[in-house]
């Protein structure tokens, strides 16, 4: 038996503004601490007299077209991913997300202002052991040339790749360990991308209200038009890598297993959740600890978003 990893939650209250990417709105949102084995709750402060709780779990997600949503009792909170991939790799068990509108603020369209936000709050440990869902055999969701799967192996993996037309985008593949530090410097600041040739429709169907290229790296043609150009050389690759930790934190608790993704988005994430909780063979829930991080007790070879694990390297590879 390995040693107990514990819960977490945040050390302070911290807040922040902006607008909403897709509503367009003005909004304020609040990260609070939260009791152990409470889990990652939203709560709706502008409405229903500030008492609608909606849990962040992939049995309250609503929408998936362009962003994740949840909703319970007739509200609603959307583009959730970027917040819980923050969440996920700070390894916050327990917090509670105030916010006075129905969007999770987009800031600059990445996930890197929520980290700060959380090591501005800090991080304090809880007494009572992480849970985490063990896959025991491959679950995986296919539609045409799109799939999502996760597969057995010690702590959590990510691959993914896309394929697009654009000469901007291209093909391009990557492959991560999710470790201490690593997603900070390597996956949190990928911001969210569309085309211009979308935007227009988008918006006649009552999305992206917000969206600019202070918050989105917008691709016309061959073309990024973006005056800063990209972050990472396959942000867009490393973007949808974001976004996949984020959905798949909806399990509402670590994932222990081996993801990849083939040009598939929130939909697909959440569907593969689905799959996998459904199928009572292919998941065990546990206490969270050491052994189910070490590589000589599965056949994966990397490790999950947990401060106490060995650090070790990504491997990106953009194909041109």
């Amino acid at each position: 038996m390995g040693q107990i990893v514990h819960q977490k939650t945040l050390k302070n209250a911290i807040g922040c503004g902006g607008i909403g990417l897709h509503t367009g709105a003005k909004v304020s949102m609040t990260l609070l601490p939260a009791d152990e084995n409470s889990g990652i709750v939203f709560k709706r402060t502008d409405i229903h007299g500030g008492q609608t709780v909606i849990p962040a779990d992939w049995r309250n997600v609503t929408d998936s077209q362009l962003c994740t949503a949840i909703s319970k009792n007739g509200a609603t909170i959307c583009t959730i991913e970027h917040l819980m991939a923050a969440l996920s790799a700070a390894g916050i068990d327990n917090a509670v997300i105030e916010l006075n509108g129905p969007e999770v603020p987009i800031m600059d369209g990445s996930a890197a202002p929520f980290v700060f936000l959380i090591e501005c709050a800090g991080v304090v440990e809880q007494s009572a052991a992480r849970r985490a869902v063990v896959v025991k055999k491959p679950v995986s969701v296919t539609v045409g040339d799109k799939s999502a799967a996760i597969e057995p192996g010690a702590g959590f993996s990510i691959g993914f790749d896309i394929d697009f037309s654009s000469a901007a985008v291209r093909r391009q593949t990557f492959s991560f360990d999710l470790v201490d530090g690593s997603f900070k410097s390597d996956i949190a600041r990928a911001r969210t991308f569309g085309f211009e040739h979308e935007v227009s429709a988008l918006r006649a169907q009552g999305l992206l209200k917000g969206g600019s290229l202070e918050n989105a790296v917008v691709v016309s043609g061959d073309k990024v038009l973006n005056a800063s150009g990209l972050r990472y050389s396959d942000e867009f690759v490393r973007h949808k890598v974001l976004d996949s930790v984020g959905d798949l934190y909806l399990a509402g608790m670590p994932l222990i297993g081996r993801f990849h993704g083939s040009r598939s988005g929130h939909r697909m994430n959440h569907q593969l959740l689905q799959a996998l909780f459904n199928d009572k063979s292919a998941h065990d829930i546990v206490d969270l600890d050491s052994d189910l991080l070490r590589d000589d007790l599965a056949t994966a070879d990397m490790l999950p978003m947990i401060s106490s694990a060995a650090s070790r390297k990504h491997v990106a590879t953009p194909i041109r």
